[in-house]
């Protein structure tokens, strides 16, 4: 099944290889496309990945991770990126962007907001509590975020909403104590999550992804059990794929293994019944085999074996006895 095609929406992926987002910290404080990304990005398509997510992309300025984040908050991002959208689907591949914002986990000067004047650690600054204006006008960056990406000529768009980052905050009760309308009870701290789906569906009418933790691995943390009930309410927005990681929001690290995250996935998957992406130290063939006959998850999302191995898909290919063709240019080493 990894080689057999998949439709989400609109969009039909040529096999079931998902290139996770993963920040490559190669840009500057402009937040524009290096010559780095063209080559990292360009390269997975080369090696038959059927959809390449781009790194966690800042929606505002004050919302990157790092000064050497990649930016979609202004107009003068969208040239690179388009060069890049180009590059990928010259070899065949389609490509998706991951819209972000780092909430109280950006390391910047300056201020940074949160739901709550909470730091992520003992060790990080600590943010401003949003205001409801900084609220709706984050809201409003990532619908014009979203603008930008199809201007660019992105396939699919991803919504960050996993890994302790701005959305993430907001839904979990460990990093969101307001008493307005976004803090509070389930359907409260869902609040943001919602606007910003409602406003990038306003100007993009594409595949539409959300990554989450499934589990912060806290007591005070969300759990599979409310991702569940998030995911019910996604699906009935017209959400077509969750992106089902874990962590981050906490500072704790969980025991990892091969498919530590799978039955997350499964989990959602079964119970909400919408699409899932399965990740985490799934580096062999035959394991991402598994997921998918066993209809544990739709998509299987590769993160660091991709870093390792631009070609991973070639070699899965020879292990499952399936056939892909190479670029042209290719034909004779493959």
């Amino acid at each position: 099944m990894l080689f057999t095609p998949y439709t989400i929406k609109d969009v039909t992926l040529k096999n079931r290889i998902v290139m996770s987002p993963m920040c490559m910290y190669a840009s500057d404080d402009s937040g524009e496309v290096k010559n780095w990304h063209h080559v990292h990005y360009a390269t997975r398509a080369v090696g038959q990945v059927g959809l390449i997510v781009l790194e966690a992309s800042a929606v505002t300025a004050q919302g990157r991770i790092s000064t050497r984040d990649l930016g979609i908050w202004k107009d003068e991002h969208i040239e690179g990126l388009k060069r890049v959208v180009d590059s990928v689907h010259e070899q065949g591949s389609h490509i998706g962007i991951q819209l972000a914002h780092a909430g109280r986990k950006a390391v910047l000067e300056g201020s940074i907001i949160a739901p709550s004047a909470l730091p992520f650690s003992d060790t990080s600054k600590t943010p401003d509590e949003a205001t409801l204006q900084q609220i709706q006008e984050t809201i409003t960056a990532f619908a014009d975020a979203a603008q930008r990406a199809k201007q660019a000529g992105f396939d699919i768009i991803e919504l960050h909403g996993a890994h302790g980052y701005l959305i993430n905050e907001f839904l979990s009760p460990f990093s969101n104590q307001r008493k307005d309308l976004y803090g509070g009870d389930r359907d409260n701290r869902f609040r943001f999550l919602r606007e910003v789906v409602a406003a990038v569906q306003q100007v993009w009418d594409g595949p539409l992804l959300v990554r989450i933790s499934a589990h912060e691995y806290t007591a005070e943390g969300l759990t599979p059990e409310d991702h569940v009930y998030f995911a019910s309410k996604l699906k009935e927005l017209g959400v077509d794929l969750i992106d089902v990681s874990s962590g981050g929001n906490a500072p704790v690290v969980p025991k990892t293994y091969p498919g530590y995250q799978v039955p997350f996935a499964e989990e959602i998957r079964s119970k909400a019944g919408l699409p899932v992406g399965a990740v985490g130290l799934i580096t062999e063939p035959e394991h991402a085999e598994e997921i998918l006959q066993n209809e544990r998850a739709d998509l299987i999302f590769l993160g660091r074996i991709l870093l390792r191995d631009p070609y991973w898909a070639r070699t899965a290919a020879i292990q499952l006895k399936a056939e892909i063709s190479p670029p042209p240019s290719y034909q004779r080493g493959w």
